[in-house]
C-alpha cells in the first residue's frame, strides 16, 4: 500500500514510495521528508515561485543532457550567432587557399568547419587550424581572418613516401607511417612498395639503408617485413632475397659482390638466403633443378653387374 499526504496550503500531493530497496532508504526517503517539510513551511509566495522555476529549469537541463541534445542546441546557437554577424556585414565573402595539391578545396573547407553560413567574426581560427591538422594529408596549417570578409588558409601537405600493402590492401603512406589515402592514385604508383604488418612504421629507416646499394635497390619491386623482425627483398624478376635480422648492410654488400662477380641475380634461381653469416643458400627454379639433377645423373658412373 502507498501512503498519500496532502498539504492544503499548496494543494500538492506527496507520495511515500514503498520499501523496495536500500537505495530508497538512502536517497528517496530523505528527499521526500525534505520536500514535505518544505511545502508545509509558510514561505512567501515569491520564494515558492522561484523554487518551482528552479526545479523546472533543472529538469529541463537534465533532460537536455540526458537526451543528448546539447550538440543540437549549441549548433542552433552558433547558427543564430553567425546569422546575426552576417547580417552586420561579417559574412565570409572570399577564401584564399594555398598549399593544396592532394587535398581538394572542398575537403579543406569542410575539415576547417567553414560553411556558407559561417561568419568571419565568430570563426575560431585556432580550432579551425587544429581541425585541419586532423586530416591525414595536412601536416600543418595557418588560418588568418582579414576583416570584414576575407579568410586566408594555408596548408602544408605531407609528402607521399611509399605504398603500404597489408591484408591485400594498398595505401599511400607518409614517411612516418601515416596513412594518407586508402587507395592509390595512378600518379603515385611508382612509389616504393612495402609489405606487412608494421612495415609502414619501419620502412623509412630500411629504405634509407637500401639507398646505399643502388645496384640492388634498382632491381627491387617490394620490401617485405617478416614477423616484424627482418626484411625480404622481392626483385622485379620474381627472385626473393632473405635478409638477416642483424648485419643487414654486410648481407647487402655480399649480395652486391656476388651479383657483380657471379651474376647471381640474373641466374635461373628463385631465392637467395643470406640469413646465415657463414654461407649463402640458393634455391634453383624447378627447371634449373631438373636440369642439374640430369647433369649429376649423367656424371655418375653406372654400376657393373650386381653387388660385389
Amino acid at each position: 500500500m502507498q501512503a498519500w499526504q496532502a498539504d492544503t496550503h499548496l494543494g500538492v500531493a506527496l507520495t511515500a514510495w514503498p520499501h523496495e530497496s536500500a537505495l530508497q532508504s538512502q536517497l528517496v526517503y530523505p528527499l521526500q521528508r525534505w520536500l514535505t517539510w518544505l511545502v508545509r513551511r509558510r514561505v512567501p509566495r515569491g520564494a515558492t515561485v522561484t523554487f518551482v522555476a528552479t526545479v523546472i529549469g533543472a529538469s529541463l537541463a537534465y533532460g537536455v543532457v540526458k537526451g543528448g541534445h546539447v550538440p543540437v542546441i549549441i549548433a542552433a546557437f552558433d547558427n543564430a550567432r553567425d546569422a546575426a554577424a552576417n547580417a552586420a556585414g561579417f559574412r565570409i565573402r572570399s577564401v584564399a587557399l594555398s598549399g593544396e595539391r592532394h587535398v581538394s578545396r572542398e575537403e579543406v573547407l569542410a575539415t576547417a568547419g567553414v560553411t556558407g553560413t559561417s561568419s568571419l567574426l565568430f570563426l575560431d581560427v585556432d580550432a579551425a587550424r587544429e581541425r585541419l591538422k586532423t586530416h591525414p594529408w595536412i601536416a600543418d596549417a595557418t588560418v588568418l581572418k582579414l576583416f570584414p570578409g576575407e579568410l586566408q588558409i594555408g596548408i602544408k601537405e605531407r609528402a607521399a613516401f611509399a605504398l603500404w600493402q597489408k591484408d591485400g590492401r594498398v595505401s599511400v603512406i607518409a614517411d612516418d607511417g601515416t596513412v594518407l589515402e586508402p587507395f592509390v592514385n595512378p600518379r603515385l604508383r611508382r612509389l616504393p612498395l612495402v609489405v606487412g604488418a608494421g612495415a609502414e612504421k619501419r620502412a623509412k629507416h630500411f629504405l634509407a639503408r637500401l639507398e646505399r646499394f643502388p645496384q640492388i635497390g634498382d632491381q627491387v619491386r617490394a620490401v617485405v617485413l617478416i614477423a616484424e623482425r627482418r626484411w625480404n627483398l622481392r626483385l622485379r624478376n620474381g627472385l626473393d632475397v632473405k635478409l638477416p635480422e642483424k648485419n643487414v648492410e654486410a648481407a647487402l654488400e655480399l649480395l652486391m659482390a656476388l651479383d657483380r662477380d657471379k651474376k647471381l641475380l640474373s641466374r635461373d634461381i628463385v631465392a637467395v638466403d643470406l640469413r646465415l653469416p657463414d654461407r649463402v643458400v640458393v634455391r634453383l627454379s624447378e627447371g634449373a633443378a631438373a636440369a642439374r639433377a640430369e647433369q649429376l645423373k649423367a656424371k655418375t658412373p653406372a654400376k657393373k653387374g650386381g653387388a660385389a
